[in-house]
């Protein structure tokens, strides 16, 4: 007892020291003459690795790296593929040559080396640099895949780009919006090297001011940023943009309900009932201050099975149809995420993009998985039992599912393994089942339907499964022929239907994008794929 009250004590004084710092270095607006109302706070409870775009592979880089950088085509909240760096593009009619006019009116943000202009015109060229720095083994960018289906790229004078693809893929317009895309200037880049990663410099809205990792990352106003919104007000509208980083939950939540933090992305067990009621709703006592954005998210949480495993239990499509029929997801979203998120009732592609629906959607039904369950046992002479592999985020996500599971005769043992274990087991056939998820890295559905071929069986691809079909195979690579979108998405939904029908995987729910933001902060958007662009985003003064 005493011990417990000692780590008690110990908690709270760590709570208290956090605090203490984190406002202090709110207070410091490293001598920032603007008002509050120009500053954009958020806090990243999880470290920056990297402001280079070459690493920009997790949300907490990405974010604002967004905000530094550009690529040739951006993609709108709609997930629409818009013009940025790239004013216009052609498309060959055999989808494989892309023809980008480079607007001429993009500067990079200042630096000591560019001589005494201090900045420097993007052309075409700067594209090639940093499509070959993207692909140099000795950088080790993770982006790289980005670049597998191209050919060839030059710049065919100072405003124009040409990509050829190796085959037509037409989601690549997508790809190219990934902030690994983004332009850098060589000359900087090769000075800096490995420390581009703190010294970065870029084309975006706001460019860097400083950076003391783990403390804080501040951001100032480009004045020399080309873009302008609806109205023609020259953008960004924001002077500054400052990031703490404060690693406990609690703490961030606390400095945002007393406004000194701008914005909190999803929620947390810790605060949820707290901040939202049952059934998903903002509690009336922050209504006044916060407003709450919800939106599909590119995220699908499922159970997957290795289908190569010796488990009878695992093979039997009568046990995987009965899992996948026999528990409530409306019921799962309810209790375990207060509804945020979206049951999963059509297959595996998420809500948000096109090729979402399947022939029959998913219902309910746990007496017939009772009756599935009996022809099993009758046919087999062994009760069906199951190993569940997890990480401890999911636990009960898991557990809940086990219940279920034990209500249709279905034994679940549920093994909880740290998340980089997981992984490797997953990708190594070492799990007969687990728990996953598969965020989109474009938005496209050939992202989710990818885990499916029998090209990307792994560890060589995501098809951690190892699901081969024939019929699914054919439409997989019709799919890239196929360039007329509705075409398309009618190729994709056949694709799902299939995933559906063979059941290697269970769907749980779609993922949400929930944010939360204090009332005087607008124009802040939402979309998909969980961006966050701050060009647009301005605050009103807190009388």
């Amino acid at each position: 007892m005493t011990i417990k009250i000692i780590s008690f004590i110990k908690a709270k004084l760590n709570l208290i020291i956090n605090l203490f710092f984190i406002i202090l270095t709110l207070s410091c607006s490293n001598h920032i003459e603007f008002d509050d109302s120009k500053i954009f706070r958020y806090n990243e409870s999880k470290n920056i690795t990297s402001l280079d775009p070459a690493f920009a592979r997790n949300l907490q880089n990405l974010w604002p790296i967004q905000q530094m950088f550009n690529s040739l085509v951006q993609l709108d909240d709609s997930l629409n593929v818009k013009p940025e760096l790239a004013k216009k593009w052609n498309i060959s009619t055999d989808g494989l040559t892309y023809e980008f006019t480079i607007r001429d009116d993009v500067f990079f943000h200042k630096s000591i080396h560019f001589g005494d202009s201090l900045t420097r015109r993007v052309v075409a060229s700067d594209m090639t640099y940093s499509f070959n720095r993207l692909k140099d083994k000795n950088i080790g960018s993770p982006g790289g895949w980005v670049l597998k289906n191209v050919k060839d790229y030059r710049a065919k004078n100072d405003s124009t780009f040409i990509i050829i693809l190796k085959k037509p893929f037409p989601a690549f317009l997508s790809l190219l919006s990934m902030r690994y895309c983004s332009v850098v200037p060589k000359e900087v880049a090769d000075f800096y090297k490995e420390d581009f990663r703190n010294n970065p410099i870029g084309t975006g809205p706001f460019k860097f001011k400083n950076w003391k990792e783990n403390v804080k990352l501040v951001l100032r106003k480009n004045n020399n940023y080309f873009e302008k919104d609806s109205l023609g007000k020259k953008l960004p509208l924001l002077e500054s943009i400052s990031i703490s980083f404060l690693p406990d939950i609690q703490s961030e939540f606390m400095l945002f309900t007393q406004g000194k933090l701008d914005f909190i992305n999803s929620i947390d067990s810790s605060y949820k009932d707290d901040l939202l009621t049952p059934n998903g709703l903002l509690q009336k006592k922050y209504k006044s201050d916060i407003k709450m954005l919800k939106g599909p998210y590119l995220n699908t949480e499922y159970i997957g099975f290795y289908l190569k495993s010796n488990s009878n239990s695992i093979k039997s499509d009568l046990i995987r149809e009965a899992m996948n029929i026999g528990f409530d997801r409306k019921k799962m979203i309810l209790y375990l995420r207060n509804n945020i998120g979206f049951p999963a009732l059509q297959g595996f592609i998420p809500k948000g993009l096109s090729g979402h629906k399947t022939l029959k959607s998913i219902k309910y039904e746990p007496e017939k998985a009772k009756r599935l369950v009996k022809k099993f046992v009758k046919n087999n002479k062994i009760l069906p039992k199951i190993t569940l592999a997890t990480d401890a985020g999911y636990v009960d996500l898991c557990e809940f599912f086990q219940r279920e599971m034990e209500k249709i005769g279905i034994e679940i043992k549920i093994e909880i393994m740290p998340t980089a274990t997981l992984k490797q087991a997953k990708s190594n056939g070492k799990v007969e089942s687990f728990r996953a998820s598969w965020i989109a890295d474009y938005p496209d559905a050939e992202n989710y339907l990818s885990l499916f071929s029998s090209t990307n069986h792994s560890p060589f691809g995501p098809n951690y499964t190892h699901f081969k079909n024939q019929l699914f195979d054919s439409l997989y690579d019709k799919s890239f022929e196929t360039i007329n979108l509705k075409n398309r998405n009618k190729i994709y939904e056949k694709m799902n239907s299939i995933i559906m029908e063979n059941l290697p995987v269970i769907p749980l729910y779609y993922d949400q994008t929930t944010r939360f933001v204090r009332k005087n902060v607008k124009n802040f958007p939402i979309n998909p794929i969980n961006l966050i662009k701050l060009k647009k985003v301005y605050k009103d003064k807190i009388e």
